[in-house]
């Protein structure tokens, strides 16, 4: 069956283990540490490991939206981590997933579009690239992000996150799953967020914005890894009550707001790629 294959990259320091399944990173194995950075995907606490989330990130107003006057249906996170994707290149150390509109994604999503993932070894980093390609004569709407998990074997309070700029974070809280008005801001402790789960009492952490492009988990305060998100504008951090992993989300778009008129033109944090054109987002993870 496809959706059961497996494309593996491999370089002296890295190997990295891609599902056709959504294009999903299931596997970041370091040979010279001889570690898994990944979460393993428990169904028991969460069954995934780094999903790709399109055409929307977060949860609709109503789970649907309105385009060009018609009304559609489209579930938390959107149906591109759920589908197959085409392996379109391959090498030792690089991999190109795609994934093509369809009957049934104009069902769920109006637009024709080509969705590209990317995944490079580089030394000790990982760098994963989305492309997305709007292949209508029209301004095409939507959102993405990612959502890698990584696997925190130790007690959860061991780890702590070192952000990359002094921030005064103000985290947005959800409200059946929609983005309320309701903020709680969060301290840093010379730019150290400790891990606790009491943090995430309320689901995840969202940011609409962050100084910082790069953050490193670190384990009983030593450097662990790099995570760098670039071109992504909107951020979350999310774990499960007592799960052993944390996800570090960028994020370029967000769930709707309380208010949200429905319309996907209008939707706060939207991305808009012009007729024809096409625009890629990247993000990498360098083990320390």
């Amino acid at each position: 069956m496809n959706e059961t294959l497996k494309t593996t990259l491999s370089n002296s320091t890295l190997s990295a283990t891609i599902s056709h399944n959504g294009a999903e990173l299931t596997s970041l194995y370091s040979i010279v540490n001889k570690r898994e950075y990944i979460w393993e995907g428990n169904p028991d606490y969460w069954g995934k490991h780094s999903p790709i989330l399109f055409p929307i990130v977060g949860t609709l107003k109503n789970n649907s939206f309105a385009y060009d006057g018609k009304a559609y249906t489209l579930s938390r996170h959107g149906f591109a981590r759920d589908m197959v994707f085409d392996l379109i290149l391959a090498t030792k150390t690089e991999a190109v997933f795609s994934l093509k509109s369809n009957i049934k994604t104009k069902e769920l999503y109006p637009f024709d579009f080509e969705l590209q993932l990317s995944y490079a070894l580089k030394d000790s980093e990982l760098v994963i690239t989305y492309k997305v390609i709007n292949k209508n004569p029209k301004t095409m709407y939507y959102s993405i992000g990612g959502h890698p998990a990584f696997a925190l074997p130790e007690s959860f309070e061991n780890y702590s996150l070192q952000f990359e700029q002094d921030e005064k974070l103000i985290s947005y809280q959800l409200e059946n799953d929609l983005l309320s008005d309701r903020r709680t801001a969060i301290r840093l402790d010379e730019n150290q967020l400790p891990l606790t789960y009491s943090l995430f009492e309320k689901d995840a952490l969202i940011f609409k914005e962050l100084k910082s492009k790069q953050i490193q988990i670190l384990e009983n305060g030593s450097s662990l890894l790099n995570f760098r998100f670039d071109d992504f504008p909107n951020f979350g951090i999310w774990t499960k009550a007592n799960a052993p992993f944390i996800c570090l989300e960028p994020w370029a778009g967000y769930s709707d707001v309380v208010n949200a008129s429905g319309n996907i033109a209008e939707k706060e944090a939207i991305q808009n790629l012009a007729a024809n054109t096409e625009k890629e987002y990247r993000f990498s993870i360098q083990i320390l």
